[in-house]
């Protein structure tokens, strides 16, 4: 069976998709949003003097981290509705975001976690023989200086949410993936089909990718102006690269 560019090109931007990139690009920012919230709350707790709140966070990080992504949107999907005797019947968009949502959590949690160790304790008990306050410690100390440390894993936690939203077609939410297997169930162009289905991916980790590296870059340099070593030719050009000792 030869590829039909006729089919491939007739999909790749025609409407039937559009929509579903638009559930996509949705279903990621909302998941993110519930699983970031969720990660610096529960982060704050975890470095917490408060051990009952250390305990029950760990808890939570261990339980979602284990059980598979799939398990966790076919158990809010189903198994929520079943427990509560249909007293609680999630749509399957809303169970999707939800269950991607708390399930990001769970590893938003342990970065947010690494973010807060990074800052040296001597600096926060300067900040507070100064009269800083906790939470302007937080904002003017703390922040500044973790951004470097977690834009970059959660850049990487942002697209791999994007790629994880094709799991939620088993609860026929219409995203890409779900409207390439509809496609492909009808004409049985599988290639085709799954070719576009894979370029809107590309597309979209791509743009990701890109906004990523701009953030990368934009708190680097100013690390860099803050006094680190300068950057050389290869880590301006390529992204990587021994740094230039400060003289």
């Amino acid at each position: 069976m030869r590829f039909d560019f006729g089919v491939f090109w007739s999909l790749l931007f025609s409407d039937v998709f559009l929509y579903p990139v638009w559930t996509t690009v949705w279903v990621t920012a909302a998941a993110m949003a519930i699983g970031v919230t969720l990660g610096l709350v529960c982060g704050l707790c975890v470095t917490s003097n408060v051990g009952p709140l250390r305990a029950i966070v760990r808890l939570y990080v261990v339980v979602f981290r284990a059980i598979p992504a799939l398990v966790q949107i076919v158990f809010w999907y189903d198994a929520i509705a079943e427990l509560t005797n249909n007293a609680v019947n999630l749509p399957p968009l809303i169970a999707g975001v939800v269950a991607l949502g708390v399930n990001e959590g769970a590893y938003m949690t342990e970065i947010v976690r690494a973010w807060l160790m990074s800052v040296d304790a001597g600096q926060r008990q300067a900040s507070y023989s100064l009269g800083l306050r906790p939470i302007q410690t937080l904002r003017l100390m703390i922040v500044p200086q973790a951004l470097r440390v977690i834009v970059p894993p959660t850049g990487n936690q942002v697209i791999g949410m994007l790629k994880t939203t094709s799991l939620l077609f088993t609860i026929a939410v219409p995203e890409i993936f779900a409207t390439g297997t509809n496609i492909y169930s009808i004409n049985f162009r599988y290639f085709e089909v799954l070719s576009v289905v894979s370029i809107w991916y590309l597309i979209l980790t791509g743009v990701l990718t890109l906004a990523q590296r701009g953030l990368e870059r934009r708190f680097g340099d100013r690390l860099n102006g803050a006094g680190g070593a300068p950057r050389g030719v290869l880590l301006r050009l390529l992204g990587f690269g021994p740094k230039v000792p400060a003289r």
